[in-house]
């Protein structure tokens, strides 16, 4: 359990990352290459990536192992949505600390031969930049929107939900491992941990692959920062034959009924649909009425806006069925929701 000390200056100090960080995806990202049999959901990425990456973007997996320690300095406190600035604030990481996270990598695995002079040697770490830049524009380039559009529509949610129920109730909303006990956030996590914010608050910062459960940066004394996962759907590659699927799913419900679940894959209001399918805020309720009275979405009121989000049979359906079983029993179509809402979150008793 990794608990998360709060004063009352902290929780007047929480932020909230408007965006993808580069840096984090490209550390959580390399886990997921690191792994011989990772999530479904990253699946087909995957074995894209794995296929098409140069030497140099292969050493960056070096410093990033799928479990346990990754050095700090790969994901540079204070943050940042801008690939190129981050990896100048890494590469300006001071000597003391690549000596010491790299001793600390050692303990638990052997650090690459080029990294051991990360500390003294300026030509390893332009060695790094270009490991780190490599691996970033083969695994994470090309696939940038499907990562910002999930980042940045949970920003949205969190928003919400800060607007509408305060701080205690934005920290408690990121992840289903997450309970808040005043004054402390409780994570469910392997590790077992106390970190004592201090005034110095918390940054909340979403990322696209970051899996099961949300993590920290290993170091207590560097600015703190919760990383924690973005649900997923998917079909979130477009896959080869989406365009098929589309199509069906078109002819099944509606060209615009079907844009409708498409544009709630990470949830919308009434008028932030209305304005992605290019409808009337009456005619999007409408369409959102039908989806949610054939148990494809749910709706919830905030205020003065209905949020809408897709239930598991939803995520199925926009998913091309993939997850549902055929004829189902209800207990089958319960197994299935069930495997439709871990391929989302992952799967936290599976850590």
């Amino acid at each position: 359990m990794l608990r998360i000390h709060f004063t009352t200056q902290d929780l007047l100090r929480v932020r909230l990352a408007p965006g993808p960080d580069p840096l984090w995806e490209a550390v959580l990202s390399a886990h997921q290459v690191n792994v011989a049999h990772g999530p479904l959901v990253f699946g087909q990425w995957r074995s894209q990536v794995v296929s098409g990456l140069t030497r140099e973007a292969r050493s960056y997996l070096g410093l990033t192992p799928p479990r346990g320690y990754t050095p700090d300095f790969l994901t540079p406190a204070g943050g940042s949505t801008d690939f190129g600035e981050g990896l100048d604030t890494m590469l300006s990481t001071p000597s003391a600390r690549f000596r010491n996270e790299l001793e600390l990598l050692s303990r638990r695995r052997e650090v690459p031969r080029w990294a051991a002079d990360l500390h003294r040697s300026t030509v390893a770490r332009q060695r790094l930049g270009v490991a780190a830049k490599a691996f970033h524009d083969q695994a994470l380039a090309p696939h940038w929107t499907a990562v910002r559009g999930a980042v940045e529509a949970d920003v949205a949610a969190r928003v919400r939900t800060l607007t509408s129920g305060g701080t205690q109730a934005l920290l408690a909303s990121v992840h289903p491992t997450i309970t808040w006990h005043d004054p402390v956030l409780c994570v469910d996590t392997a590790a077992d941990r106390d970190v004592y914010l201090e005034g110095r608050g918390l940054t909340l910062q979403p990322a696209f692959f970051c899996w099961r459960a949300p993590i920290s940066l290993a170091d207590p004394e560097l600015p703190p920062v919760l990383v924690y996962p973005v649900p997923h759907g998917l079909s979130w590659l477009q896959p080869a034959g989406g365009g098929h699927r589309e199509r069906a799913l078109a002819a099944l419900l509606g060209r615009t009924r079907a844009a409708a679940l498409s544009a709630l894959a990470y949830g919308a209001s009434t008028s932030e649909l209305a304005r992605h399918i290019g409808v009337s805020a009456p005619s999007a309720s409408e369409h959102a009425s039908v989806l949610r009275d054939a148990g494809l979405i749910a709706s919830r009121r905030e205020r003065n806006s209905v949020w809408h989000t897709l239930t598991p049979l939803g995520q199925a359906v926009l998913d091309g069925g993939r997850e549902l079983v055929a004829a189902g029993t209800p207990d089958r179509t319960a197994s299935a929701s069930r495997r439709v809402v871990a391929a989302r979150w992952g799967s936290p008793a599976a850590s």
